[in-house]
């Protein structure tokens, strides 16, 4: 990326920061028919089983699964403060990339707080990471290389995006949630136009080998936040018998919705610099059931 863009980046940061203090309406509470998730994002909604939940029932597994999404990107991004914390001190203070990634970092500190106040002003109750996601989340920003790590990065930060035009759209979503996802998708348009340049350097003319190697870092960053979302103790939490049994149903089902809904952007992505051949179409479409 060029020096004057990424001066333009910071400029805007600077000059038109978004404050959730401010940015987001907290004071209005949800009305009896608002939606806290899109049903086209909802783990069950399409099966014929979630025709028999109550109305309280659909309402609150909307609630339960928006929780758990906000606490996963808020973990994953505290993930990526990590990283960069390690990677700034590499590079001068004079630096333009430098100066952009502390514009970034407090964008970045300012969403993990947002959705810790979304999901309290939720009553949220979100379900952690597992002790195998914190291992191989930890390792990644704390061991692999940058090119790597700002790769898996990317990754989630385009997952989020989707995720946020949903909520943004949902003519029935709450508007606090409406919000939260509108200035996560302001500031996270930057990082990931930033990102997306500064990767150009490791994508320019990569070799089959390498560009297979970062296809499949994008699949596996995106399969394992995925994880993150449909959890079996939300569906006895709302009260249905048998959670195993709505939980194996919810999975396959969110898998299917999953592929439709949230990869374009992604795909997209991984496209534009052949990152889809022999070697990793077939696990795309396993594993993400993604049309490519």
């Amino acid at each position: 990326m060029e020096v004057q863009e990424v001066e333009r980046l910071i400029k805007i940061s600077k000059e038109k920061p978004l404050l959730p203090e401010t940015f987001v309406p907290w004071n209005i509470p949800p009305l009896p028919d608002d939606e806290f998730l899109p049903e086209k994002l909802n783990s069950l909604a399409g099966l014929a089983f979630y025709d028999t939940l109550t109305p309280d029932q659909k309402r609150e597994l909307g609630r339960h699964e928006a929780v758990q999404v906000m606490y996963s990107y808020g973990w994953s991004e505290a993930l990526f403060c990590l990283f960069m914390n390690r990677y700034i001190l590499t590079l001068q203070p004079d630096n333009v990339e430098y100066r952009f990634l502390l514009r970034e970092l407090i964008e970045e500190f300012r969403h993990q707080e947002m959705f810790a106040q979304a999901i309290a002003h939720l009553n949220g109750k979100p379900i952690k990471p597992t002790r195998l996601h914190n291992i191989m989340g930890q390792f990644t920003v704390k061991f692999m290389p940058a090119d790597a790590v700002f790769m898996s990065c990317l990754a989630v930060e385009m997952m989020a995006d989707l995720y946020g035009n949903h909520l943004r759209k949902g003519a029935k979503v709450y508007v606090v949630l409406k919000k939260v996802a509108e200035l996560h998708n302001i500031e996270e348009g930057r990082h990931i136009h930033f990102t997306k340049a500064f990767l150009k350097r490791y994508t320019h003319n990569a070799s089959f080998i390498r560009r297979s190697f970062y296809s499949y870092l994008v699949l596996f960053n995106v399969f394992f936040m995925r994880t993150l979302y449909v959890k079996k103790e939300i569906f006895a939490r709302i009260g249905l018998e048998n959670p195993d049994v709505v939980f194996k149903m919810a999975s396959k089902n969110y898998q299917y919705k999953f592929g439709q809904e949230c990869l374009k952007t992604i795909v997209q992505f991984v496209d534009e610099w052949g990152g889809f051949n022999k070697a990793t179409r077939w696990a795309w479409r396993l594993l993400l059931k993604a049309n490519v």
